[in-house]
């Protein structure tokens, strides 16, 4: 009977040792993958912060050598001082859309006042859209443009992917293969953490490669000194308020017309009756009033 037990226990145990074994591979994989999807320092996002040029190979050889098939995030700010800041920001939002993009954010104000668009344009036609705005009627004050080439981070960030996928793969098969609680719930723990890292890198590549396609452009609208002069004067704006100033002196006429029936008009006309009544029959106030007598 022991040796039946023995011989029992034999495949349970040997299953287990080769589902500990493959664990401890994809555990190494994860862990390197891990490793190598950790941010740097100063930047937790782990991609390259704006402004940070990323350029050359990753030693693999996967980066593209042909120039068209790298990726280019295009960003820049122009300011343009119009004679009408509502008119330019009409004829800017019309160039943008012919160009294929849209309007992300707009801030203005009233007439006479600075507006600020955010364009989103095919990568592509972000000269074209500099070219157009450069034709409005209006001055160019300033501008700038930026170029960051992010081509070796979204291929490192598709080589982890890659990696992750693949480890992936390896804890279903032990996830199916498993059969004691701990092994299950230690490889769904693994397999968790890696799908919490690929759809996070997969956002991180999302977000790269949606800022290559679409260029981000700012422009500012600023008045004129004629529209600066005269936009703050609304002659409408200012009959009205003439209006309401004089219905305002009306009624507060009319309201001082009632205060003085209702407050002061009766106690003067008691006064007044009060003092005739003296005057009457007081016979120093009449004397007084008839002046001096003969005697």
């Amino acid at each position: 009977m022991p040796t039946h037990d023995r011989r029992t226990a034999r495949p349970h145990t040997t299953r287990s040792l080769a589902i500990l074994l493959v664990l401890v591979v994809a555990l190494a994989a994860a862990a390197c993958s891990a490793a190598g999807s950790a941010p740097q320092a100063g930047n937790p996002g782990g991609a390259p912060a704006p402004g940070d040029e990323v350029s050359g190979g990753n030693g693999n050889g996967d980066q593209p050598a042909n120039l068209a098939d790298r990726m280019i995030i295009k960003t820049g700010e122009i300011t343009v001082e119009v004679p009408n800041v509502a008119a330019a920001m009409g004829r800017v939002r019309a160039l943008v859309l012919e160009l294929g993009g849209y309007v992300g954010d707009s801030q203005s104000g009233t007439v006479g006042e600075s507006a600020t668009l955010t364009l989103r344009i095919p990568a592509d036609q972000f000269e074209e859209a500099l070219a157009r705005i450069h034709a409005l009627d209006g001055d160019v004050l300033s501008e700038a443009t930026r170029d960051q080439d992010v081509t070796s981070a979204v291929v490192d960030l598709e080589a982890r992917l890659q990696n992750l996928r693949a480890s992936e793969v390896q804890y279903r098969a032990l996830l199916a293969q498993a059969v004691k609680i701990e092994d299950i719930l230690a490889v769904q723990t693994r397999l968790d953490d890696v799908r919490g890292q690929i759809e996070q890198l997969q956002a991180q590549d999302k977000e790269l490669t949606g800022l290559a396609d679409l260029a981000t452009l700012t422009v500012s609208l600023v008045p004129g000194a004629v529209q600066q002069a005269t936009g703050n004067w609304d002659p409408g704006k200012t009959v009205t308020d003439a209006y309401a100033a004089l219905v305002g002196v009306g009624q507060g006429v009319a309201n001082g017309a009632i205060w003085f029936a209702i407050v002061w008009l009766p106690p003067l006309v008691v006064l007044a009756i009060f003092v005739l009544l003296a005057m009457r029959f007081v016979p120093g106030l009449r004397h007084r009033r008839g002046g001096p007598t003969d005697d």
